[in-house]
Order: C-alpha cells, then sequence, then structure tokens
C-alpha cells in the first residue's frame, strides 16, 4: 500500500496536463493554437531524453536513507511546487509572457517529474524478489493508478469551474501529488532493498537494443502511435464539452464515461487474451476503439453519443492490457536468445515511448485547432471550421492513428509463449 501511494503522483501528473494545459494556453491565456501545441510537445520531448540521465543519477545516489526514496521526496515535492506555479498566470498580462512562463514551468515539472518517476519504477524490482509478493506490489499500484486517473481526470474540471478557476485547480491538483510523494516515502521506509537494479542507460545501449529485437520494435511502434492517438482523444475531451456539445459541464461526466468501463472490462480483456491471445484481442480491441470513435464523427444524440465514450472507453482497456501483456514475453524471449537480463533497460524504453506519443498527441491536437481557424483567448462564438476540427480531432484523427497499425499487429512475430 506504501508503494502504491506513489501512483497518486504519477497518475495526477500524467492526466491533468493532457486534459487542461492546451485549453488553458488557448482559452485562459490567449495563446495561438499551434504554438499551444508545441509548448505542451516540447517539455514532454525533454522528458523522454532526460528520462535516462535521471536513471543514471538515480543508479549512482548514496544515502543512509536508501538509494531511491530519498531523490524520489525531492523530485516528487519539487514536481508538486512547480505544478501550482504553472497554472498562476496571468503574469504578464500578455499571450507571450503567460505562455513562456507555463512552457518554462512545465518543463521544470517533466524535469521533476523524472526523478520521481524512473525511481519509483525501478523500486518495484528492488523491494522483492518474491513472484506473489511482487504481484500484489503492482495490484495495488495499478488500483490507485486508477483512482488518481479517475479523481484527477474528473475532479480537476470541476475544481476548475465550480471553486476559482485554473490556480486553485494547480493547488488542488499539488496536494494530491504530495499526498502521494509522502505516502510512498514514509509507507516504504521499513521495506527491504533485497538488490539495486539499474535504471539509466546510454543513447548507445537503447539503438542496440531495437536493433537486436525485432518483437520489441515492432510491439514498441504499435503502442507509441496508438499512444499518440490516445493523447489527441483526452487533449480534445475539454474542447468537444465546451464548444462542440455547447455544455462544459459534460467534460467530467465525458471523461468518467470513458475511463470507467475501461476500468471495468479489464479483467474481460484478458480472458480474451487467454482464449483468442493477446495479438488476436490486441486487434479486436483496435477495432472496437476506432469504430466506437467513428459514431462520434457525426455528434449523435447525447445518449448515443455517451453510449460511444464508453465503448471507446471498452476499447481502450485492450489498448492498455495487450502491450502490456505482451511486453514482458518480449523481454523473456530476448533474454532466452541471449542470455542476458534487460528488462530494466526494455522498460525504460517502453516508458519514453508511451511518454513520447503521449505528448504528440497533444500538439497534433493544436496543429488541428489552429488549421480549424480556432479562436483563442475564449471567446464565446467559434466559427464552424474549429467546431468541425474539434470532433474530427477527437474522433477521426484518433482512431485513424489507433487503425494505421493494425498491420503491424498482424504480423506474427508478435506471437511469443
Amino acid at each position: 500500500m506504501g508503494y502504491a501511494f506513489g501512483s497518486l503522483a504519477t497518475g495526477a501528473f500524467g492526466t491533468v496536463p493532457g486534459l487542461l494545459l492546451l485549453p488553458f494556453l488557448t482559452d485562459h491565456l490567449a495563446v495561438p493554437a499551434a504554438v499551444a501545441g508545441v509548448l505542451v510537445l516540447l517539455p514532454k520531448a525533454w522528458d523522454v531524453a532526460f528520462n535516462p540521465v535521471a536513471g543514471r543519477i538515480s543508479d549512482r545516489a548514496t544515502h543512509r536513507l536508501g538509494p531511491r526514496r530519498p531523490l524520489m521526496l525531492r523530485g516528487g515535492l519539487a514536481l508538486a511546487v512547480l505544478f501550482a506555479l504553472m497554472f498562476l498566470p496571468p503574469v504578464f498580462g500578455n499571450p507571450v509572457g503567460d505562455g513562456a512562463w507555463v512552457a518554462v514551468l512545465f518543463l521544470g515539472c517533466a524535469t521533476a517529474a523524472a526523478f520521481f518517476h524512473v525511481p519509483y519504477v525501478a523500486m518495484a524490482a528492488e523491494l522483492t524478489d518474491d513472484y506473489d509478493e511482487r504481484t500484489r506490489l503492482l495490484a495495488w499500484r495499478i488500483a490507485l493508478l486508477a483512482v488518481a486517473i479517475l479523481v484527477s481526470g474528473a475532479g480537476a474540471p470541476l475544481v476548475r469551474d465550480s471553486l476559482g478557476g485554473y490556480r486553485v485547480m494547480g493547488v488542488a491538483v499539488a496536494g494530491l501529488i504530495v499526498v502521494g510523494v509522502l505516502g510512498v516515502y514514509f509507507g516504504t521506509r521499513k521495506a527491504p532493498v533485497v538488490r539495486v537494479t539499474p535504471a539509466g542507460a546510454r543513447f548507445a545501449d537503447v539503438v542496440a537494443l531495437l536493433r537486436r529485437s525485432k518483437p520489441f520494435r515492432v510491439l514498441l511502434a504499435v503502442f507509441v502511435v496508438q499512444a499518440m492517438g490516445i493523447g489527441t482523444l483526452l487533449a480534445g475531451v475539454d474542447y468537444l464539452a465546451r464548444v462542440a456539445l455547447d455544455d462544459p459541464g459534460a467534460q467530467p461526466l465525458v471523461f468518467v464515461a470513458f475511463v470507467g468501463p475501461a476500468l471495468l472490462v479489464m479483467p474481460v480483456w484478458q480472458r480474451i487474451g487467454l482464449r483468442w491471445g493477446k495479438r488476436r484481442g490486441h486487434q479486436v480491441a483496435t477495432v472496437v476503439f476506432a469504430a466506437a470513435l467513428a459514431v462520434g464523427v457525426v455528434l449523435p444524440p447525447f445518449p448515443v453519443f455517451m453510449a460511444s465514450v464508453a465503448l471507446t472507453g471498452v476499447g481502450y482497456a485492450g489498448l492498455q492490457v495487450f502491450p502490456m501483456a505482451m511486453l514482458p514475453d518480449v523481454i523473456s524471449a530476448e533474454q532466452r536468445r541471449t542470455g542476458e537480463t534487460r528488462a530494466g533497460l526494455f522498460s525504460g524504453v517502453w516508458t519514453a515511448g508511451e511518454t513520447l506519443g503521449l505528448a504528440l498527441g497533444p500538439g497534433l491536437f493544436g496543429l488541428a485547432l489552429s488549421l480549424g481557424g480556432y479562436v483563442s483567448g475564449g471567446v464565446a462564438t467559434q466559427p464552424e471550421s474549429a467546431k468541425t476540427a474539434i470532433v474530427l480531432g477527437c474522433t477521426a484523427v484518433p482512431a485513424l492513428l489507433v487503425l494505421c497499425v493494425l498491420p503491424l499487429l498482424r504480423r506474427r512475430v508478435l506471437e511469443l509463449r
């Protein structure tokens, strides 16, 4: 339970910027949509490049309280402070100055988050050697991650709209991050460290890994492109509710309708994988996700629309379950083939790929807003072209991104037992 508390921090920081940072820039600070998309993308791209560096620093850290926990504490608390400050504008009173403030603070958040997230992930392999105990450890972590995603994803817009705007929301989410950081720090203070595993990697090691393992290359490509589609969808939820549906209060409902079914049906997807195979299950989940999004292209009546959102969540659950289930198979097959234990390196590259995909999504949605002529500054009425761009950016674009990797999922190189 103590280890799982860290998921409150990672879930909150992983969810809220993807949902609200783009509308904060375009509507609250009047930053042009295309520029806002770049400002959201670049710090996350930095996060991808900096994670291995944070891992190497974490590997070399020595402290009487353990190899990971002090670094996690400093990085996590710094993340909370920087996150609250990021939503402080308007400070300068103009889009250039305030946009630069957000970009610099978001870059700081990404850096601080790396010093929390990388050692946090590494701890899972260091706390116990027992197979069943490790399963329980990760089960608690995933459960609290789901709680963090629901609470922050649905709660942050409610706080923003009902309790004082973006500044209060930023402080509230920062408070959730602090609870997670302190929870994992104090909750694991008596836990043993059975081994210290490398969390960092050199760029040459990453290139060599991708060159040697074809199944990993294919699976990673599928995962990154689909993460990009999911990131595009999540970035547009706030715009869809406010502009296309003309109901700002619908945003939390849409988010809960998307995430709630995903959490409920994950065991169902696991059973499908056992019966049909993981690769085929992933193909089915991909088609379900894209088909459900296609229904939303025409903006059907609200009950039908919400049903399509829920079905999209069902497909989304499969897109999360099957790649994560196939990754250990790929790692084990590579270890059998080479005789080398490189699980940490595989996991690091995988996490970096997910971060990159989720970062590209908001950038792509910002580009769609710009092409649609979206007017920044929180204006009451948007042109029809902007509404069309929002709807397509939330439905057709993520559906096409997710579907385009189906040919890769047909390759039997992913069938590893």
